[in-house]
């Protein structure tokens, strides 16, 4: 992940925009009228939450991400945005050194020990008589062959060196066994197997990179039952939920995740079909985890086991903040971490009440359709923790209605949503039978008052952050191209002249939706403009850490080449791909514009009909493009993109 990336994953472009734009939530998305052209009639300036990037659709016809955003409005060059951004969003900006570079470099070597690690576990599960029982407790507890693939569970061996023999054998040093935390080191510097004898669930990053193991006894006897790595460089668990790697997608479709509170209870709902499910791995919920969350939906499920969040743990977390709150009374109100996140995160978060001891597992493996009641049943952690601390409690109590109403208030006054926030003030006041006025106490308002005082202050010095917003479609494509441009900047002259030959314009700065990649290409653009450093040293003496790209594609067709005529074609076929792309989203902008969610209609039907002919036009003509020998076009391509072209015209 690059410092931009950094940035964009703790920012909500939503937010900064709405500092200074008024915007009205249509849908999924926000509108309003731009702040870059005057216009009090109809508003055509619209911000994306899930690529987060924005457009108008107006004078401006322009767009892109929150640094595009700044950037204009600040009338900054990049440089400068990315140092506001930066300190807005608490990320430290690292010169580029030798010593960046190595800590990268260990980062890699550690994912590299851990899959051979993780193929290790996987073989001796598969392959030995001793990894046998692993298999059959998954088998037991419903598991597939199919699941127990796909989720690359394994064992680990009862011996103390097994998997540094086999480790040693691949040439991996021994100090990189131990900070990946595979390996434990005893006091005569001698090191030893972390994990012995355990079910072993390899734990990765949301993009599937590996981050270390959890471990589960098979003998009842041994302790603890769950051991997970220690923290090292790629891993800290609570910046990490395990299975989001495999829910990502799902969760984005179903605008909604479920978390639950163990590794088997991840994957028996996957295997199941609720492929939105992970878990924090046993430890209490973080803001980092639901930041990882919001970047897929701000629809959020507890389902965690009933011994230990259903009741009694929300119960511990509210106890936790009342004492706190008697020591200092400006402490703000933390249920585990529920309040905070909902207040800042402006989420929607539930709480299921789950039958019996059952966990979420074995109710799904018995039957799919109660787990779908359960979690259509959730109710908002208001009502939850209202209601829980209710239970076994004598309501006519004057004392038991004080303690309720001073734990569940500030979980109301925390709330975003005015509306919400009286609804819940009077449904608690019926349920305690009590005067709604009583619930506004002075007290309670100006500890109301202060907290938000407190926070807007340290709002300032240090912001929150917000990880991991979704990229959108291009990124890829453009980091691609710009990784290549970089190593060779006069490909560009080629480039330019092969999109001329095939009649399409040449490459030009509305190719890019992101802000880096934007910078990046005009630092390649002015280093051939320029004559007196080479086009090389021009760029290695003005590139940042922020305009390193990874070499990293993973669409089919791009390879990275090997030889000078299939790397023109592949950065030919970036292009091409990327305008299409760009085209898409402009067809399903313009449909949005005309939909039902927005008030009042941008453009007339007449105007809608020529751009519509207008963008298909350019879309047939790029599909010619990419079935030319020049974007390296082949019979199977071609086929490819000839029923893509008809799908799409019948559309």
């Amino acid at each position: 992940m690059t410092v931009v990336d950094d940035i964009k994953d703790r920012l909500d472009i939503v937010e900064i925009v709405g500092q200074t734009v008024k915007l009205r939530r249509t849908g999924k998305n926000y509108i309003g009228f731009c702040p870059f052209h005057s216009n009090t009639r109809t508003p055509s300036f619209v911000v994306f939450p899930e690529t987060q990037t924005w457009r108008c659709f107006g004078q401006c016809n322009e767009g892109g991400d929150i640094f595009g955003y700044v950037m204009k409005r600040e009338g900054l060059d990049f440089s400068e945005t990315l140092r506001q951004l930066a300190e807005k969003a608490g990320v430290t900006l690292i010169q580029n050194t030798p010593e960046s570079q190595a800590d990268q470099q260990t980062k890699q070597d550690l994912s590299a020990v851990l899959e051979e690690a993780a193929s290790f576990y996987r073989q001796q599960m598969l392959n030995t008589p001793a990894g046998k029982k692993a298999l059959d407790y998954l088998h037991k507890r419903g598991l597939t062959d199919e699941t127990i693939k796909i989720w690359g569970l394994g064992y680990a061996p009862g011996g103390w060196t097994a998997l540094l023999d086999h480790l040693r054998m691949k040439n991996f040093e021994p100090a990189i066994l131990v900070s990946a935390g595979l390996m434990t080191e005893r006091e005569d510097g001698s090191i030893y197997d972390r994990f012995r004898n355990r079910l072993m669930f390899p734990i990765r990053g949301p993009y599937g990179q590996m981050a270390g193991f959890g471990g589960r006894v098979l003998d009842p006897d041994d302790v603890p039952k769950y051991l997970n790595s220690p923290a090292t460089d790629v891993f800290d668990k609570g910046r990490l939920l395990y299975g989001l790697d495999l829910a990502r997608k799902s969760i984005r479709s179903l605008n909604q995740a479920v978390i639950v509170e163990g590794y088997m209870d991840v994957i028996g709902l996957h295997q199941a079909g609720f492929s939105n499910a992970v878990s924090p791995m046993g430890t209490a919920l973080t803001e980092d985890q639901f930041r990882l969350i919001k970047r897929l939906t701000r629809n959020v499920v507890l389902a965690l086991d009933p011994d230990a969040a259903g009741q009694n743990a929300t119960l511990k977390g509210l106890e936790t903040a009342r004492k706190a709150m008697d020591q200092e009374s400006e402490i703000r109100f933390d249920s585990r971490g529920l309040l905070r996140v909902e207040q800042h995160l402006n989420a929607d978060i539930r709480v299921t009440e789950l039958p019996g001891l059952m966990d979420p597992d074995e109710i799904v493996l018995e039957d799919p359709d109660v787990w779908k009641q359960i979690i259509t049943k959730a109710k908002p952690v208001v009502v939850h923790v209202m209601e829980t601390l209710a239970a076994n409690q004598d309501l006519r109590d004057a004392k038991v209605k004080r303690d309720i109403a001073s734990q569940v208030m500030p979980l109301i006054d925390d709330v975003a949503d005015a509306v919400e926030r009286e609804a819940y003030r009077q449904q608690l006041a019926a349920f305690l039978r009590v005067d709604e006025r009583s619930l506004k106490s002075t007290r309670t308002e100006l500890a109301h008052s202060r907290r938000r005082k407190i926070e807007n202050d340290q709002a300032d010095v240090i912001p929150a952050s917000m990880l991991n917003k979704p990229a959108h479609k291009n990124q890829k494509l453009e980091r691609y191209l710009l990784h290549d441009l970089f190593i060779d900047p006069e490909g560009l002259f080629r480039l330019d002249k092969t999109l001329c030959n095939l009649g399409l314009d040449p490459i030009m700065e509305s190719d890019f939706q992101s802000a880096d990649t934007l910078a990046g290409f005009r630092l390649i653009r002015d280093s051939l403009r320029q004559v007196d450093y080479t086009p090389a040293d021009y760029i290695e003496a003005r590139l940042t850490s922020a305009l390193e790209f990874e070499e990293n594609p993973t669409f089919v067709e791009v390879q990275y080449a090997i030889t000078k005529e299939k790397r023109d074609q592949h950065q030919v076929r970036a292009v091409v791909r990327m305008r299409l792309n760009r085209l898409e989203d402009r067809l399903e902008e313009i449909k949005f514009l005309q939909s039902d969610e927005v008030d009042s209609k941008t453009y007339t039907d007449e105007e809608v009909q020529f751009l519509y002919l207008e963008l298909l036009q350019k879309r047939r003509m790029l599909d010619k493009a990419l079935l030319a020998p020049q974007a390296g076009g082949s019979t199977r391509v071609r086929k490819t993109s000839s029923i893509k072209s008809k799908s799409r015209d019948k559309a």
